[in-house]
């Protein structure tokens, strides 16, 4: 005789193959303190903040608190959790904005990475744990407004002059710039690309905001200029050169994002369901009509096909490691189907979907700016056409 089955545990819309179940216990608890967080200090203020166009600098001290900054990071003050927790929290956070987890994954994994992976022991223990602890703010200035797709080709430019350092050069799209205390600057020297910690206030050391944007509002996005920039040798990462550098932070990064986008993605679809079940029409609920329920079907089936890659992306990541493709599989295929998403969900919520009064349209804008942002589609496209085939489209 064989053992009875055990009964199957009610269907859940965004999470039907029971991912969540395959977390640990302290990657659940990561997911029930961010999602909290979200609910109860990110959502109540996240869109007047997008319509002005302010960053929630007060929630900087509460995300370090949770101890978010670097999280996947060990030692220094960090709190060396999974990457699949790290993921988690990417997740949560973007399901209130992808402001707030751009600021997370720019802390953690683009200026606080470099210092952990190449920096010395000295710049190791005089920055990392005051990034940790939210004391001190940084950036990544890899990105020009003439090289952003090919970096190589970055006019950025750094010199010897006795025991220092001069840089000259122009960083654009640069988020968390003007409020960052200190920013990883990639340059070219005679021997190669290499990274520089630059210090807020130092002469020539200057940040400017962009404006009038429609996508990431909430988000501080900066112009930086180094005009005769003086640093000493010692603010030099001395454990890298090379490309390999900044691309190994991109790779960080958009982990994050193949898990973040998912956060978008539920968030608007959950926005579709319960709207579709409220809104009536010919005198039912609009999810009744076979058309809504196809869109809800559609995006629930996505949602879980992006999920299922991220969190096998963590997995990997935790037991043997990524490689750049792989990453950028899920990077590429995840913003792809949230953006996917966030425009079915807006044309089931129909005018509605437009307003600020739900969370929609605020991911639809956002999404723009995720799916160019660390690298873009068609960049990650060539990326793996040429692990596939073995083919460089980029030369």
């Amino acid at each position: 005789m064989t053992e009875a089955r055990r009964a199957a545990p009610p269907f859940s819309a965004t999470d039907p193959y029971l991912l969540d179940d395959q977390l640990s216990d302290d990657e659940r608890l990561v997911r029930d303190t961010v999602r909290a967080f979200v609910r109860d200090r990110v959502l109540p203020t996240i869109g007047e903040h997008f319509e002005k166009g302010t960053f929630p600098r007060e929630l900087m001290a509460e995300v370090a608190e949770l101890g978010l900054l670097g999280m996947h990071l060990k030692g220094h003050g960090c709190a060396g959790t999974s990457a699949t927790a790290y993921g988690v929290a990417c997740e949560e956070m973007e399901a209130g904005d992808s402001a707030v987890r751009s600021f997370i994954s720019v802390q953690g994994s683009l200026a606080m990475f470099p210092i952990w992976k190449f920096g010395s022991d000295e710049q190791k223990e005089r920055w990392l744990p005051q990034m940790a602890a939210g004391k001190v703010i940084g950036c990544f200035g890899l990105t020009e407004p003439d090289a952003g797709s090919d970096p190589a080709t970055m006019r950025t430019h750094a010199r010897r002059d006795g025991d220092d350092w001069i840089l000259d050069g122009t960083k654009m799209w640069i988020t968390n710039g003007s409020i960052a205390d200190i920013a990883v600057i990639w340059a070219n020297t005679d021997s190669g690309i290499r990274g520089f910690i630059v210090e807020r206030g130092m002469r020539g050391f200057g940040a400017r905001d962009v404006t009038r944007k429609l996508s990431l509002r909430a988000s501080v996005t900066s112009e930086l200029t180094l005009e005769g920039v003086r640093v000493p040798n010692g603010s030099m990462l001395p454990e890298v050169s090379g490309l390999r550098g900044p691309l190994s932070c991109l790779t960080e990064a958009r982990f994050g994002i193949a898990w973040g986008t998912m956060g978008a993605a539920r968030a608007c679809f959950e926005a579709a369901r319960d709207y579709s079940m409220q809104r009536r029409a010919f005198g039912k609920p609009i999810a009744s009509f076979q058309l809504t329920q196809e869109k809800l079907v559609d995006m629930a089936t996505a949602l879980l096909h992006g999920r299922l890659v991220a969190h096998r992306l963590g997995v990997l990541k935790d037991s043997r490691g990524v490689t750049p493709e792989q990453v950028s599989i899920a990077k590429r295929s995840n913003v792809r189907i949230a953006i996917d998403i966030a425009r079915t969900a807006r044309t089931v919520l129909g005018a509605n979907g437009i307003t600020l009064e739900y969370p929609v349209v605020r991911h639809m804008n956002n999404l723009e700016s995720v799916l160019t942002y660390e690298g873009t589609e068609e960049v990650h496209t060539l990326v793996i056409g040429k692990a596939i085939t073995g083919e460089d489209a980029f030369s």
